[in-house]
């Protein structure tokens, strides 16, 4: 399983609508889920991220059809010119550190 996660950055005033145009990915089939997650901002050293896609994927496949899909490229057209920052990261879950080593 893969897991893909972006973080974002908006200025107050166009949050909705990147919300909005996050929201346009639930429609992707690829994804085992997808979450689109409103920061809320607890963690005492960082606030500056604002939303959040979350995704789980079967494979690199499934990914790979998801960023594929009309509906993503929808999505960026709506949120590129709206958002400050993005920052994404994928990683293979199997091969994730799940204990002190």
């Amino acid at each position: 399983m893969i897991r893909h996660i972006v973080f974002f950055t908006v200025r107050p005033e166009n949050l909705d609508a990147v919300r909005a145009g996050l929201s346009i990915l639930t429609g992707i089939p690829h994804a085992s889920r997808l979450e689109i997650g409103t920061n809320v901002k607890t963690d005492q050293f960082d606030q500056g991220i604002d939303l959040i896609v979350y995704g789980e994927f079967d494979d690199a496949a499934a990914l790979a059809a998801y960023k594929a899909h009309p509906l993503y490229q929808d999505s960026i057209d709506r949120v590129k010119p709206l958002r400050e920052e993005r920052f994404a990261a994928d990683y293979e879950v199997g091969a994730a550190v799940t204990e002190a080593i």
